[in-house]
């Protein structure tokens, strides 16, 4: 087994090389780029990668496509990015979860997030919120936990599957608060907020640009935001710490990764776009409207936080006793 990774870690360095001269006579991007998204369409990462992308494939004159390609968290749209040529023309647009969560819940990886990618750059946080459907009796969070303790293992919370960033950050939820909730897996983050809406489960905690549209068309409600402190953009919705459960918060964040071996110059070259497009006012505004906090990073950086970010997840899902199911 070492001796194949091995190989293939040669054959990828090769393979880099060899593209990186190709990079050299030809200027990058000259086709279109395919950026594969391992979550729903409508998720909170999905929107951020058509804003971002949209501005990126003006300013470079060729198309970015967006491809969804959900499925067990995330793992098997992973998996398609890890596979692909590292020619700088298919690369992934992954959360937080993906990347430094579901090594935690497979002790078999068909990835590793350190070995089989190049780290391109951070492109945004993404804010969350507790949402109901509009017509449940809960008003607080205070309320929802009040109701869990009253019928314990009663509330029903949706997530976007098992080991998604929803399922752990509502058992984190339930563990501080003490209580017992039960979780439904959906199979996408945006089924569970429709099956939230549509009073299949009670509650869920989604990215605000996921819960959006439902809330705009009166299905659901918002009953806090789990950030440090409230956001300007919705300045009138409570935090989940002031509203029932002190020190709680959450949020994830969206990077885009490309296969081993990619040549450096290309991930460069597109990892300035990212930050140039970022830098536009325009996605600015439509960033900050859907809960999103535009960022963008050199690869160093991402690489430094993912490393962190795993040994953080890994002891908090540990200590919880959170499993994949």
């Amino acid at each position: 087994m070492q001796r194949r990774q091995v190989i293939q870690s040669g054959l990828a360095a090769t393979t880099g090389m060899l593209l990186g001269e190709a990079f050299a006579q030809n200027a990058y991007p000259n086709k279109a780029i395919k950026m594969i998204i391992p979550l729903a369409a409508g998720s909170a990462v999905d929107s951020a990668a058509r804003i971002v992308s949209q501005k990126m494939a003006m300013n470079l004159g060729v198309g970015i496509a967006i491809e969804n390609q959900a499925g067990a968290a995330g793992l098997i749209g992973a998996e398609r990015v890890a596979k692909s040529a590292p020619d700088g023309y298919t690369l992934g647009g992954f959360n937080d979860s993906i990347m430094t969560m579901l090594p935690s819940f497979h002790s078999k990886m068909p990835w590793d997030i350190l070995k089989d990618f190049e780290p391109v750059s951070l492109v945004a946080t993404i804010e969350w919120a507790l949402v109901v459907p509009t017509d449940s009796p809960l008003k607080t969070t205070a309320d929802l936990i009040e109701a869990a303790r009253k019928a314990p293992g009663k509330i029903n919370y949706g997530s976007g599957g098992n080991g998604s960033p929803q399922h752990i950050a509502m058992a984190l939820f339930a563990m501080q608060a003490g209580i017992q909730l039960t979780h439904v897996p959906y199979k996408g983050a945006t089924q569970a907020a429709v099956g939230t809406a549509a009073n299949e489960v009670q509650t869920c905690l989604q990215g605000i640009a996921t819960v959006s549209p439902l809330v705009k068309a009166g299905k659901l409600r918002i009953l806090a935001i789990p950030s440090a402190k409230r956001l300007a953009q919705f300045a009138d919705l409570p935090t989940v710490s002031e509203s029932g459960l002190p020190g709680y918060e959450m949020n994830s964040w969206f990077a885009v990764m490309a296969p081993l071996g990619t040549p450096k110059a290309m991930i460069d070259k597109f990892q300035s776009e990212v930050v140039k497009a970022l830098a536009d006012p325009g996605v600015k505004e439509q960033f900050a409207a859907q809960g999103l906090t535009a960022l963008g990073t050199t690869p160093a950086e991402l690489s430094v936080l993912l490393k962190a970010q795993l040994n953080r997840y890994n002891k908090l899902i540990r200590e919880a006793g959170i499993t994949a199911s």
